[in-house]
């Protein structure tokens, strides 16, 4: 996604940000490498974030313009607001991006941005409009939906389940405001302990240098 169909998204980031982008093939890691020039040291800090929203499916020409000094990129776990339960969390993302229609225009955009003679491999979550019979896949898009319960792949799983092991497990509170202080502490005493932190969310198969 990031090169696009014949470098085009490569070419327009180097473009717009004089830098060279450089991929590895092998790990997938991204520089953006602007080699003996003076740089604006705000746009070697917005860079990243750009890279960042393709990967996570934001339209290139919409991306580019985090590079504005006006425009910033804010990543939302919605559960943070709903919970972590799976019909809740559906519902708002309905909400959010919306059913069949807009999925499969996001899946064509996606489509569009694979390089000739490619295939793309799009991993989704089991939401009801992601694996609806309604929704139409390109050619050269697979879709691979997660499993119901795949902490392997989503590392914050393991964060709840250290705090609930550790912190929250085999406790009774007395009302409310005792739950989200015990909450609270919990996360906290997690934080103050970055070198802990690291050591459950980090995965052999997904270093970035």
């Amino acid at each position: 996604m990031l090169i696009g169909k014949r470098g085009a998204t490569r070419k327009m980031l180097e473009e717009a940000s004089g830098a060279g982008i450089v991929v590895d093939s092998e790990s997938g890691d991204v520089m953006a490498d602007w080699g003996e020039q003076e740089v604006d040291p705000i746009l070697r800090m917005k860079m990243p974030d750009v890279i960042r929203a393709i990967g996570r499916g934001l339209a290139p020409k919409r991306a580019v313009k985090l590079l504005e000094d006006e425009i910033f990129l804010r990543i939302y776990d919605i559960r943070e607001w709903v919970g972590r339960q799976p019909n809740q969390t559906r519902r708002m993302r309905s909400r959010l991006i919306g059913r069949d229609g807009r999925i499969r225009s996001l899946i064509e955009e996606i489509s569009r941005t694979v390089a000739s003679g490619a295939h793309c491999a799009l991993v989704i979550d089991r939401a009801g409009w992601h694996t609806s019979a309604k929704l139409k896949r390109p050619r050269n898009i697979t879709l691979i939906p997660l499993p119901p319960y795949a902490p392997e792949l989503n590392p914050t799983e393991n964060v709840w389940q250290y705090l609930r092991q550790n912190y929250l497990a085999l406790r009774v509170l007395d009302d409310y405001d005792a739950i989200v202080e015990a909450c609270c502490k919990a996360w906290n005493d997690l934080l103050a302990t970055p070198d802990q932190l690291a050591s459950i969310t980090r995965r052999n198969w997904a270093n970035v240098s």
